[in-house]
């Protein structure tokens, strides 16, 4: 039956390859954002630059509260007898203690490290802080030489030393701030198009001369629901990937010309975040550089055994073992 699988897969892969449903968004030229980026970074970013719509990186973001901090990838190894290239941290409850222990040691593994994090308007706190959190006052948050302008840069700065002591191993970071920006159900979508982009670059200032972060891979990560995402964009001078989410596979096209559209700046794509996987033929309307599914039942409920087998053993799909 696997054989047969198999088949099927390389067949599908064929049909991808030979098809013009739908040209991936340039790289061609692209380069990083930070020009003082480190080897290691800039190696990495022109090798997801070179995949585009020839390869795809697989990817799974982890759950640390199942009994296991590896537990989506001993379900996925298990189902497929792979594992993804991927992995993705959250440095919600101010966990950077662990998430770096764990990112230092999947990077010695060979594989990529993305972090997100899920924190209060105070930068502080978990996933419901950041649902149920206060909204600041964005006037104030936003002005320098206000009290809630030195609480943001305090916040700010909790993740960037952690950030460091990566940089500092020679570990690059796909860094996904502030996800599903273009959306209202976390607070830093709770503001005008205006005040978000005043953030970002803020953050991203920042980091990149005041902290030097030079291991850092911008993803600016949309949300299928979201509304202003245009005005929203940072700008081409703020981002290195654009992103975005579905949790509903049937807005997977949709949301891949959406990104396009963007802008005509040569960078690559992805999908940051996803329930159910894209099937090889829906990849083939939307090459995106690397999917990552979310973690616990968005991976184990949404995902059928033989979903999830053809997609990690098809040639277009690159795992762990695959890459350099």
């Amino acid at each position: 039956m696997k054989k047969y699988i198999k088949f099927i897969s390389a067949a599908l892969i064929m049909l991808f390859i030979f098809s013009a449903c739908s040209m991936p968004h340039s790289t061609e030229g692209a380069v990083l954002s930070n020009k003082n980026a480190d080897e290691n970074t800039v190696k990495l970013y022109e090798y997801i630059c070179s995949l585009n719509g020839k390869k795809i990186l697989s990817g799974q973001q982890e759950s640390t509260w199942m009994g296991s901090d590896d537990y989506e990838f001993e379900y996925l190894y298990e189902k497929t007898g792979k594992t993804p290239v991927i992995r993705g941290f959250d440095y919600m409850n101010d966990d950077f203690a662990g998430v770096n222990e764990r990112a230092t040691e999947w990077y010695e593994k060979g594989g990529i490290v993305t972090i997100c994090w899920h924190c209060g308007s105070d930068f502080s706190g978990e996933w419901k802080d950041s649902m149920e959190d206060v909204v600041p006052d964005w006037d104030k948050m936003l002005t320098e030489g206000t009290e809630e302008y030195d609480t943001m840069i305090a916040g700010m700065d909790k993740a960037a030393a952690a950030l460091k002591a990566l940089a500092d191993k020679g570990i690059p970071v796909l860094w996904r701030p502030f996800h599903e920006f273009d959306g209202t159900w976390f607070w830093w979508g709770k503001c005008t198009p205006e005040q978000f982009v005043t953030m970002w670059r803020i953050m991203y200032e920042r980091y990149t001369d005041y902290w030097q972060l030079n291991n850092l891979i911008w993803v600016l990560g949309f949300s299928d629901q979201g509304t202003d995402s245009e005005a929203r964009y940072v700008g081409d001078d703020y981002c290195d990937i654009i992103g975005a989410d579905t949790y509903h596979i049937e807005n997977n096209r949709e949301i891949y010309k959406k990104m396009k559209a963007i802008t005509d700046a040569p960078k690559p794509l992805c999908l940051h975040e996803c329930g159910e996987n894209p099937s090889l033929i829906e990849l083939n309307y939307t090459p995106w550089s690397f999917f990552m599914t979310w973690h616990t039942e968005y991976l184990t409920d949404t995902n059928t055994d033989e979903a999830l087998y053809e997609l990690y053993n098809c040639e277009y799909v690159l795992t762990l073992d695959e890459i350099k």
